[in-house]
């Protein structure tokens, strides 16, 4: 008796994971941001560094210290909570509200940077605008992201991007760093399986 040959599954496919920028990218872009930061700023003068949570929040710490190294000048660094200005809050579960602590001096008629990890549909940036609006009037608003990924809902862009990368509304771009993942990396999530 002859048995049909065995059927050969086989394991799922795992989506593909793409490392976009590691440990050591993640530092050269960040200095290289500082300098933009420098050129574009007449040296950083009368400006303010405002992370938004959670990664914005130490880029914008590293972008501080880099500025300082490279020539001596204090940047006041702040922290701007957009949660509640979210437009998704009725969609995704409860975040806990953060603090926003501004630098001593405020942010009025000062230039804010806004720092976050990655641009990707500009809500995330609108949310900042309106929360920004309601602690101060600054003399401008600028944007800085070590990731822009396309795919905007709004029309915001970034003054000061780390890397451009082309995207699939399918995948996903993960930005880890030392201090809040233990690592510096970036990371291309989804699309074909590799």
């Amino acid at each position: 008796m002859a048995y049909p040959p065995a059927a050969h599954s086989s394991p799922p496919r795992q989506p593909s994971v793409k490392v976009i920028l590691a440990a050591a990218d993640v530092s050269r872009v960040v200095d290289r941001i500082a300098h933009q930061i420098l050129e574009k700023t007449q040296g950083a003068a009368d400006t303010v560094l405002l992370g938004i949570p959670t990664r914005g929040v130490p880029l914008a710490r590293r972008l501080a210290a880099r500025i300082s190294t490279f020539e001596d000048v204090t940047v006041p660094v702040g922290v701007l909570d957009i949660t509640l200005y979210r437009d998704d809050l009725r969609r995704h579960a409860t975040r806990a509200v953060g603090p926003t602590d501004l630098p001593p001096g405020g942010i009025d008629g000062r230039r804010v940077v806004l720092v976050d990890d990655v641009l990707f549909s500009g809500r995330t940036v609108r949310a900042a605008l309106d929360a920004l609006s309601d602690v101060g009037r600054p003399a401008s608003v600028q944007l800085a992201v070590l990731v822009d990924r396309g795919h905007r809902q709004l029309p915001i862009r970034a003054d000061y991007v780390g890397k451009n990368i082309p995207t699939a509304l399918a995948e996903n771009v993960k930005v880890t760093l030392a201090e809040t993942d233990g690592e510096d990396e970036v990371r291309l999530f989804g699309g074909e399986p590799a």
